[in-house]
């Protein structure tokens, strides 16, 4: 229930994943904790799909490895780490209306909400299927109606200079970006290179190589 998960009246905000947590997405929801939205003794619950997903994903019992280990590795009072039973669908807004439920039936009163969350791919043009905001703004659309607050992930990029920024920021300031995709991280990680760690925990790339 939602009293163990945070003190009395603090709001509960999920962090919705299908993939090991890299170092973005770690970035991503401690940072959720800083929005007003959320109010400074809430707490953010990374609550996993773990389910069987995408043919070229993780497997589940591997994600929730990375998972237990990173847990260990990022100990913060602000954070709790739960496991979903449930497999993606990759249907857009709609899916992440349904997660807000879910997460709703959780205990939770908020839900950190990404670019294009569930998003998929157009079997025709190859191009992304929704727009990258689309269930951002039906997140907001149904919030009150749903009793759930979104809270909209910031678009974090990494640079040279400051490390973890905003896209915003880094282009106003002229910053340098890196990238990997993760295509290159997956081959890489079957290649035995080093991983840098500005993109991955080293514990997580551990089990990784240890499991896939």
């Amino acid at each position: 229930g939602r009293g163990r998960l945070s003190p009395a009246a603090a709001a509960v905000a999920p962090f919705q994943c299908r993939n090991p947590v890299h170092r973005a997405h770690y970035e991503l929801f401690t940072r959720a904790l800083d929005d007003p939205l959320v109010g400074e003794n809430g707490v953010v619950l990374v609550h996993p799909t773990c389910g069987p997903t995408q043919a070229d994903d993780i497997p589940g019992t591997v994600r929730y490895k990375t998972y237990e280990v990173l847990k260990e590795e990022t100990h913060n009072d602000r954070t709790r780490w739960e496991y979903l039973p449930y497999s993606m669908h990759m249907a857009g807004p709609r899916e992440a209306i349904q997660h807000m439920l879910i997460r709703k039936n959780f205990g939770c009163t908020h839900f950190i909400i990404g670019r294009d969350m569930a998003g998929s791919k157009s079997s025709v043009t190859g191009e992304d299927y929704y727009g990258a905001y689309d269930a951002q703004d039906f997140a907001k659309e149904k919030g009150a109606e749903l009793g759930v607050t979104p809270v909209p992930s910031l678009n974090l990029v990494y640079t040279e200079e400051e490390g973890y920024v905003t896209a915003d920021e880094a282009k106003e300031k002229g910053l340098s970006e890196k990238k990997l995709s993760g295509t290159k991280f997956r081959q890489m990680l079957r290649g035995g290179e080093d991983i840098p760690e500005w993109f991955a925990f080293k514990s997580v790339v551990k089990v990784l190589r240890e499991n896939v």
